[in-house]
């Protein structure tokens, strides 16, 4: 870790942020397995508090252990016989038949946040309260002609919207001239078909679907957290 010092403290500045994602596919609106979505729950500096934390982060949405007719914690003492994947911390199934993951993903801490927030999380400026997440899924149609071959990679981590929104346009601009497709959000205003947080979507000539999102875990909270009855 780097130390960042000001006005006479010092705090270290971590070189990698570990985040909490709740991966949701919809096998109740399609059985193809095809309805994904991914969302921030968190952000820590150390990878032990993440793990922390994505053990818990389902009851941080209001569910209990009681909502699921599956539901499963990665833990030591399982981890040799655990069967839903590596990155995945908590594998539930709801009785409808969604299946909720909670998975780390790994970034560099490129906006040099430090350490010192509380629950190991990183220290925000005071003009922010929030962090933004750019979100890239990836369907790769070449290996399940029904679009359940997903990717899902945080690009980046930002404090202020603006910065997030520049990073979410340029990501795959450069390369703009190679995709059959090549749709930004701003440009087509009413018409976008892709979701109020998909900024970019685009379609390789070799068949794969891009989309780039920006999200918030307020807005993860508003678009998954569990509803009053």
């Amino acid at each position: 870790m780097a130390n960042n010092t000001s006005q006479g403290a010092t705090s270290e500045v971590p070189e990698l942020l570990y985040h909490t994602l709740l991966h949701v596919i919809d096998y109740h609106e399609d059985t193809s397995g095809y309805t994904q979505s991914t969302f921030p729950l968190g952000t820590h500096v150390t990878l032990q508090a993440a793990k922390n934390f994505a053990a818990r982060s389902l009851q941080e949405l209001g569910y209990e252990p009681d909502d699921f007719v599956e539901y499963a914690v990665k833990t030591p003492e399982n981890a040799e016989s655990w069967k839903y994947g590596d990155g995945v911390i908590v594998y539930t199934k709801a009785p409808a038949g969604q299946v909720f993951n909670v998975k780390i993903d790994t970034t560099t801490n490129t906006e040099n946040l430090p350490a010192g927030g509380p629950g190991d999380t990183p220290k925000l400026p005071s003009e922010s309260d929030l962090l933004h997440y750019v979100i890239q899924t990836c369907i790769d149609y070449n290996r399940d002609r029904s679009g359940a071959a997903q990717t899902v990679l945080i690009e980046g981590v930002y404090v202020h919207r603006r910065d997030a929104l520049k990073a979410a346009k340029e990501m795959l601009a450069e390369d703009k001239s190679n995709f059959a497709q090549f749709d930004v959000q701003e440009e087509l205003a009413e018409e976008w078909p892709f979701g109020d947080d998909v900024v970019v979507h685009a379609v390789a000539q070799t068949g794969e679907n891009y989309t780039i999102a920006v999200r918030t875990v307020p807005g993860s909270h508003k678009k998954h957290g569990k509803k009053s009855s």
